[in-house]
């Protein structure tokens, strides 16, 4: 590699891109209030029993549990577009799928719980 390459590539590097990469006071407490937030409205939900059927709350908290991880991704890790050449977008995208995916399955393994540990024909003695 000549020198006149190597010059023209020196600007490349991750310098520009670390520069902001770190939060400010500001917004590590915007973070922690949307976190709270985001916490309390849903115990508010389970508590109070506001809305009007199980599978409803249940929906509505996943949701609410999604966007705390965005929350908690975005103001607690730093990731956004610019940072890392966009590896960082990718990282959120594969967490948001990974989540889904847990949360569904978990939801799918205790819907379907008792149904299949507990067959009908065991707990009412017919044969």
């Amino acid at each position: 590699m000549n020198t006149d390459t190597h010059a023209a590539h020196a600007g490349d590097h991750h310098g520009d891109s670390h520069a902001n990469a770190h939060g400010s006071f500001s917004t590590y407490m915007l973070g922690f209030v949307l976190s709270v937030v985001l916490t309390a409205i849903p115990f508010w939900l389970v508590m109070s029993g506001a809305l009007p059927s199980k599978q409803i709350t249940a929906l509505v908290i996943m949701a609410f549990a999604v966007v705390q991880i965005v929350v908690h991704m975005i103001y607690f890790l730093h990731m956004n577009t610019t940072s890392e050449n966009g590896w960082s977008m990718m990282a959120l995208i594969f967490t948001i799928v990974m989540v889904v995916i847990a949360l569904s399955g978990s939801l799918w393994v205790m819907n379907h719980l008792n149904s299949n540990m507990m067959p009908i024909h065991q707990m009412t003695g017919m044969k």
